[in-house]
């Protein structure tokens, strides 16, 4: 949605073109979606700190080529405890990291109809591929 002020023309047919683009092509580029900013019930953050982010993107890259693990969740696929390199982090532990990748229904669905006001603005021009995706992710946070 940050994208919205610097679009030149209808932000579905934006998205259709990016959609369109990702059919032509043999080997379709990942997409990953991380949250650094997930907070505890103290209000902190959960995630040590920027200088820990690259054990992630570490992960990332190995899931591009072909190397790295992971399980399936609600939202896709992440990486499990033992997927991540923790040396010289042992304090952070499988408990902070369960807490900072568990998948909370409610959080997302939250986040869902907030996608939703702008699935809406896009009307008749929204790419059934993004509706389908879109229900298709309400439909795996149900079950």
């Amino acid at each position: 949605m940050a994208m919205i002020p610097f679009v030149g023309y209808n932000m579905g047919d934006y998205f259709k073109h990016w959609l369109d683009l990702g059919h032509s092509v043999v080997k379709r580029p990942m997409i990953f979606c991380v949250n650094w900013f997930r907070t505890g019930e103290d209000g902190k953050f959960i995630w040590p700190g920027f200088g820990e982010n690259m054990r992630v993107l570490k992960w990332i890259v190995e899931r591009c080529l072909g190397r790295g693990k992971a399980i399936q969740a609600p939202i896709g696929w992440v990486p499990s405890f033992a997927d991540l390199e923790w040396a010289g982090l042992e304090s952070f532990g499988r408990d902070r990291f369960g807490r900072v990748g568990s998948v909370e229904p409610a959080e997302w669905h939250r986040e869902l109809k907030l996608q939703d006001e702008l699935l809406q603005l896009l009307g008749s021009r929204l790419p059934p591929e993004l509706a389908a995706r879109r229900r298709a992710l309400e439909g795996s946070l149900r079950q």
